[in-house]
């Protein structure tokens, strides 16, 4: 009886072992496939402000200006690419230091409520200039998140600012209430626009750049936009809820509620009542 107990319990923990060893591998196919999609993201950010950047200084090397005025202007065309390539760097690097452990996450209770509060401070007035109703439904005062503070406001700000400038009519609703996990929380970002502007090509690297004429320098220049594409700020987002042990979402609204089509859901983890009586006497 004993030998058969001895075989049984081997036999179990080779299971376990097996479980464990197929977890691994799974993870680290999903690490392969994030990182090979972050790159492909990465060099197709970087290439945008930098075309822009080599066609206006294609417009001078040429001698196509018309005049020493218009020299300058495609010169001070050329320095705001270059900026916005810096800004662009400094984010991707900042959230890749976080990912590797460098930047090291201050991870504490923070009330939703004063998040909230940061948000619309920072928002209201885009919002408010396009024409869009935005909306924080003020969370419960008990609701605290475990996140860094700077990097958790940076990813629903970068959020919610996409979703600004994405939208063509409708309006954006900003609400948080617990999740059916246990220690876990949801922020919700409702918005009336397709989800497709979250979700564009995956394999990025198959896409040839476009032909760069001295022609196009301009026009592109124009069109360019100042921050990250919507795919490249939702990657970083992503990347930075996971570090704090949460998770993004893009779903779809039943059809029933029409006047939100898309929602972004931010999962995040509860802070305990001894967190947070920790944090508020230390505060």
């Amino acid at each position: 009886m004993n030998e058969i107990e001895a075989l049984s319990r081997e036999n179990e923990a080779l299971k376990a072992e097996l479980k464990q060893a197929q977890l691994t591998c799974q993870m680290a196919a999903q690490m392969s496939d994030f990182k090979a999609g972050f790159l492909a993201r990465t060099s197709h950010e970087l290439r945008s402000p930098l075309n822009s950047l080599i066609g206006l200084h294609q417009l001078i090397l040429s001698g196509l200006c018309e005049n020493p005025e218009e020299e300058r202007e495609f010169i001070e065309q050329a320095h705001q690419s270059s900026l916005k390539l810096v800004k662009l760097i400094d984010e991707i690097v900042d959230v890749s230091k976080t990912a590797y452990g460098t930047n090291h996450l201050d991870i504490r209770p923070l009330q939703l409520v004063q998040v909230f509060e940061q948000l619309q401070n920072r928002t209201h007035l885009q919002a408010a200039n396009r024409g869009f109703p935005l909306t924080f439904s003020t969370p419960n005062p008990d609701l605290y998140a475990m996140a860094d503070w700077r990097r958790f406001v940076q990813l629903l700000l970068s959020l919610i600012d996409t979703s600004i400038a994405k939208m063509q009519e409708g309006k954006i609703t900003v609400s948080a209430q617990p999740s059916p996990k246990e220690n876990s929380l949801w922020i919700w970002i409702d918005l009336q626009t397709p989800s497709n502007i979250w979700r564009e090509p995956a394999d990025l690297l198959q896409n040839s750049p476009e032909p760069l004429t001295i022609e196009t320098a301009k026009a592109k220049f124009n069109k360019e936009k100042s921050g990250p594409s919507p795919g490249m700020n939702l990657l970083l987002a992503q990347t930075l809820l996971e570090l704090m042990g949460g998770e993004l979402q893009i779903l779809e609204l039943p059809e029933a509620q029409e006047e939100s089509t898309t929602r972004l859901q931010c999962s995040i983890p509860l802070a305990s009542p001894e967190s947070i009586a920790q944090e508020l006497q230390d505060d």
